[in-house]
């Protein structure tokens, strides 16, 4: 059985209840609510040396990015300036994150933050994060009295 594509109408229609369901803010509407911050998307991996984050942030300059690294765990923070001021009843759709957001990540092995790098590339963060050696297994000496 072939599927029916939906009409210009129906597609409008459509169209205008998810961007109804999408822009719907009343649970925002308690005045104690903070400000909503969005969230990250990251790719985490590792090579023989390092720990990679990759996070596509095209937008963002470089000047409204933190990274930072504590006790294994690193934290980035910006902010997605918008430009231009459109109405919003001007709007068909709108998808794009405007404004802050964060990511926390724990890293899957112990790192050197010393000697992390940072760099953005086509709308790119990518984050590299030298491994410490460990030796799997350390002998100790035992003393005797």
């Amino acid at each position: 059985m072939a599927r029916k594509s939906p009409s210009n109408e129906e597609a409008v229609l459509q169209d205008e209840f998810l961007q109804d369901e999408a822009t719907s803010q009343d649970w925002l509407e308690d005045d104690n609510q903070e400000e909503i911050e969005g969230q990250l998307a990251v790719d985490v991996y590792q090579t023989k040396e390092n720990v990679v984050i990759k996070a596509p942030i095209s937008g963002v300059d470089s000047k409204n990015l933190d990274v930072s690294i504590a006790e294994e765990v690193v934290e980035i923070r910006g902010e997605r300036v918008q430009e231009t001021t459109v109405p919003a009843d001007d709007y068909y759709v709108q998808e794009c994150y405007w404004g802050t957001f964060s990511r926390s990540i724990i890293l899957p092995a112990s790192v050197n933050a010393d000697k992390a790098e940072a760099s953005l590339k086509n709308g790119v963060l990518i984050i590299s994060i030298p491994k410490v050696v460990q030796d799997k297994v350390k002998k100790i000496k035992v003393l005797s009295n």
